[in-house]
C-alpha cells in the first residue's frame, strides 16, 4: 500500500535546520559545548505562583470536565482586565475575548474561519510560519510581505500589488516583531486601519510580545480601532509559560464570533487548571519586570559584544531577538556556520531560513537572528567567545 501526503503537506515544505544540526551534533561529540541561541523558546523556569497556581487548580478541578471552548467566565475577565490595565481598553469578556491553545493554534486555525479557496493572506517575510501554513490549510494564497530594514521593518502598504488587494481577506501584523524586533508605531497602525476599512480586510495583529520591551512600551491596535480587528495574545514569552499552551483573541466581536464557531470544531478548549494559572499570571505584573531586567542584561551584554568586534547591529526596541547583519556580504548560513566554528560554538538560526525568496530577493538573507533565550551565564560565556575568537 502506497501512502500520499496532501497537497496541503507538500505545499509547506519543512524547516531546513538540517546542516547546522549536524554541525551542532558534531560539536557535541567532540566534546563542546555549544550555546544555543537558535529557538526563540525562554528556558527560565515558569514563575513560583504560577506554577503553585496550576497544582492548586489540578486539585481543586479534579471532576470538572470538558473545559469551555472559549474559555473560562473567570479567565475571559482576567484577560479583559489586563487588557483594560495594560492598553487602557475594555473589551467585553463574553463576546470580545476567546481563549486559545497558545498563539501558534491562534495564528494557524484562524483561517479556517474566513478564507475561502483561492483568497489572498497577506504574511510579513520574514515572519511566524503559522500565518503562511494556516493559510495554504484553508486553501488560501499567502502573498509574502518584505521586511526591509529601509523600512523600519515595518509592512510598506503602497508596494502591494492592487490585483492582490482585491482578492485579500486577512492583512497579518506582528509588533513587536519576530524576528526583527521593531516596534510599529502610530502612525503605521493608523494606516493599517484603514487599509483594511477601505478594502475590506481583516486586520490580525499577533502582539504576543508586548511585554518584552527595552524602553516605551509598545502599543496594540487596539488602542486605535476594533472594528474589522483582532489580536493574538499568549503567555507564553510574558510569563515563561511556553509549554502551558495558552493565549487569547480579541477584538470586533463579529470576528471573535466566527472564530468561536471555528474552535468547537477543532478543540475542546483550553483546560481548565492551565486557565486557572494563566490567571494567576495575569494577576501579577511583578515576575514580568523581573524578566524584562533579565533580558535587558542579556541583551547589553550580547549587543556590546557584537559592537566589540566589530559588527553592525542595533539594539532591539523590543523582543528577545536580535536580527545581525552578516559582515562583508556573507550569507546568512555560511555567517552562522561561522559562529559555530569549534571555539565560538554559537548556535543562531540563519535568516534566509525564516523568510522567503519573492521576486529574486530573499528579505533575511544577509542577516542571523539571535534568540536571547539562555541564561544570563551563558550570554556572558557567548560575549566571551566572540571577544577572543571571533
Amino acid at each position: 500500500m502506497k501512502i500520499f501526503s496532501s497537497d496541503r503537506v507538500n505545499a509547506i515544505g519543512s524547516y531546513a535546520f538540517a546542516e547546522v544540526d549536524k554541525m551542532v551534533e558534531h560539536l557535541i561529540k567532540k566534546g563542546i559545548k555549544p550555546l544555543d541561541f537558535g529557538v526563540g523558546d525562554p528556558q527560565a523556569p515558569t514563575p513560583d505562583l504560577i506554577r503553585e497556581a496550576c497544582k492548586k487548580a489540578i486539585d481543586n478541578r479534579k471532576t470538572s470536565g470538558y473545559p469551555t471552548y472559549t474559555g473560562s467566565q473567570e479567565y475571559r475577565e482576567a484577560i479583559s482586565k489586563w487588557m483594560k490595565k495594560r492598553f487602557n481598553q475594555y473589551l467585553n469578556p463574553d463576546t470580545e475575548i476567546t481563549s486559545s491553545l497558545g498563539g501558534k493554534e491562534a495564528v494557524f486555525n484562524f483561517h479556517f474561519g474566513f478564507v475561502n479557496p483561492g483568497d489572498i493572506v497577506f504574511v510579513p517575510n520574514p515572519g511566524y510560519p503559522p500565518g503562511e501554513r494556516g493559510t495554504i490549510f484553508a486553501g488560501g494564497k499567502p502573498i509574502l510581505l518584505p521586511l526591509k530594514e529601509e523600512n523600519d521593518f515595518l509592512v510598506d502598504l503602497d508596494a502591494i500589488k492592487k490585483e492582490h488587494v482585491k482578492k485579500a481577506k486577512i492583512l497579518w501584523i506582528n509588533y513587536p516583531n519576530n524576528p526583527t524586533g521593531a516596534v510599529a508605531t502610530e502612525e503605521f497602525f493608523k494606516e493599517v486601519i484603514d487599509f483594511g476599512h477601505d478594502n475590506n480586510i481583516i486586520i490580525a495583529s499577533d502582539e504576543v510580545y508586548s511585554e518584552l520591551y527595552y524602553k516605551e512600551k509598545p502599543k496594540s491596535i487596539l488602542e486605535y480601532d476594533r472594528e474589522g480587528i483582532v489580536v493574538i495574545q499568549s503567555l507564553s514569552k510574558r510569563s515563561c509559560m511556553t509549554t502551558y499552551r495558552v493565549g487569547w483573541l480579541a477584538g470586533d466581536e463579529n470576528v471573535i464570533s466566527i472564530v468561536k464557531k471555528v474552535k468547537t470544531n477543532i478543540d475542546s478548549g483550553t483546560c481548565w487548571f492551565i486557565q486557572d494559572a494563566a490567571i494567576a499570571a495575569l494577576s501579577d505584573e511583578e515576575h514580568v519586570k523581573v524578566m524584562q531586567e533579565e533580558y535587558k542584561q542579556k541583551m547589553d551584554i550580547m549587543i556590546y559584544a557584537l559592537n566589540e568586534v566589530g559588527l553592525e547591529t542595533r539594539y532591539p526596541k523590543a523582543t528577545f531577538y536580535i536580527w545581525q547583519k552578516t559582515p562583508d556580504n556573507m550569507s546568512s548560513l555560511d555567517f552562522a556556520k561561522k559562529l559555530l566554528q569549534d571555539k565560538l560554538a554559537i548556535v543562531t538560526t540563519p535568516g534566509a531560513w525564516i523568510s522567503k525568496e519573492v521576486d529574486g530577493e530573499n528579505p533575511g538573507e544577509g542577516f542571523v537572528r539571535f534568540a536571547l533565550v539562555s541564561s544570563i551565564e551563558q550570554t556572558k560565556e557567548a560575549a566571551e567567545r566572540l571577544k577572543k575568537y571571533y
